[in-house]
């Protein structure tokens, strides 16, 4: 084992300061990640141009309007039925002016990320995200990776092609804990201490959750994100994926990386070195400093994000993790110790149970209850460290029918 963090992101890696501006190509642009990006190269016109965009398709409007706005080459829609409606409010907006050309389709995202550019934002939310990071990686582009599923579902994948320093992360747990190694070299860490906020249902027991509403587990108290990535903090899946991601980043066994909660989320993740120093990264809840880092690294983008006034007084509080009612990280830590198909069956579960709790038909405690079940059924991985693509599909394939059938026979049964 190297002496330095996983060269996947390597804060020590002699970046070359680019000349001008990055040319960025935003997957995901209508979701959270991307309209904070935009806001952010918006007020930075000198540092940052953005050439391409990719979305899904469900906010064409948005769409269109930050293809004219930021005056891009490219738009991808990953759903071909929406182009009709793109190309006409793109046609409003641009009038007599030539429009930028349309991709569409399942595989238009992947087009844009092997495109000319410095970097490559993916924001795209869940493991179709993987086909986009492993195209970006290919080409050498700079992977400012948001999309942790790509990462979780396809990491030997990952870092085959990654080149020493080529991904930087843009979670704010990766991206505080990226900028807290370059205090120390791999030798010096001790254990990476990985924070949440606890989420909606923070202090709860297990009994207490299982009655628990949609609209109690959306309502996040600290990030304002989607419903897929809310409820993935409120069960704490989300905080489970970021202890596998933290491994596959920084090459630090599971048995060193810790989470805590930190219901402020002001602390962002810290990292606790041999001579008992921890550095902690702290910055209040705003993801537009994480993206920073993710696009401009390793220069800094000035007011990229508000700052503490300390002058005030604040306080910080920290909790252990309750195992018993959140899982979840155990449970990752285990599919993380695996390897080969085990985290893509955990997370295609997961993306299916949670579809079933958000549409009513499985209990906010099924989600993780069927999530378990389908992973032990899974039993030993395949692929291993020669895991292949249709590797991950197969196995995210019998995972989603896998937990479609549980949770049906779970509203059945409570039917009757």
């Amino acid at each position: 084992m190297s002496d330095r963090p996983s060269p996947l992101a390597d804060p020590h890696i002699a970046f070359d300061r680019a000349e001008g501006r990055r040319d960025i190509v935003v997957l995901g642009s209508t979701g959270s990640i991307g309209t904070q990006a935009i806001d952010l190269v918006l007020r930075n016109p000198d540092r940052f141009r953005v050439t391409a965009l990719a979305a899904s398709g469900g906010r064409v409007g948005l769409l269109a309007e930050q293809a004219h706005r930021l005056r891009v080459a490219q738009v991808a829609v990953a759903r071909e039925e929406t182009v009709g409606e793109l190309r006409t409010a793109l046609t409003a907006l641009y009038g007599s002016e030539p429009l930028p050309e349309i991709l569409a389709g399942p595989d238009a995202a992947t087009q844009l990320a092997a495109s000319p550019c410095h970097t490559v934002l993916n924001g795209i939310t869940g493991s179709i995200g993987l086909a986009p990071t492993l195209a970006a990686l290919e080409a050498g582009r700079t992977l400012a990776l948001a999309n942790k599923e790509s990462l979780i579902v396809g990491g030997p994948l990952v870092k085959a092609l990654a080149k020493p320093g080529q991904i930087i992360p843009v979670d704010s747990e990766h991206a505080a804990l990226f900028q807290a190694l370059a205090a120390g070299t791999r030798a010096d860490v001790r254990k990476l201490v990985v924070t949440a906020s606890g989420g909606p249902f923070r202090g709860r027991t297990r009994a207490e959750l299982e009655h628990v509403t949609r609209e109690d587990a959306l309502a996040h108290p600290t990030w304002a994100m989607g419903p897929v990535i809310t409820v993935n903090s409120a069960t704490l899946v989300n905080k489970g994926l970021e202890v596998i991601e933290a491994h596959l980043l920084y090459d630090i066994p599971f048995d060193r990386i810790e989470v805590v909660v930190h219901p402020q989320s002001y602390v962002h993740s810290m990292v606790e070195f041999s001579d008992g120093s921890t550095l902690a990264q702290a910055t209040p809840p705003d993801m537009r400093g994480p993206i920073a880092i993710g696009i401009g690294w390793p220069e800094r983008v000035p007011d990229a994000a508000p700052a503490f006034d300390w002058s005030t007084a604040s306080t910080w509080e920290f909790f252990p993790l309750d195992d018993e009612a959140f899982p979840s990280v155990n449970l990752a830590r285990h599919v993380g110790e695996l390897g080969g198909t085990a985290p893509a069956v955990f997370n295609a579960a997961n993306e299916e149970c949670v579809e079933a709790f958000l549409s009513g038909r499985i209990p906010f405690t099924g989600i993780m209850d069927t999530v378990t079940a389908v992973v032990t059924e899974h039993g030993r991985p395949s692929g291993g460290t020669s895991l292949t693509v249709p590797d991950v599909l197969e196995a995210e394939t019998w995972a989603r029918a896998r937990a479609r059938e549980l949770a049906a026979k779970a509203t059945a049964e409570a039917r009757a």
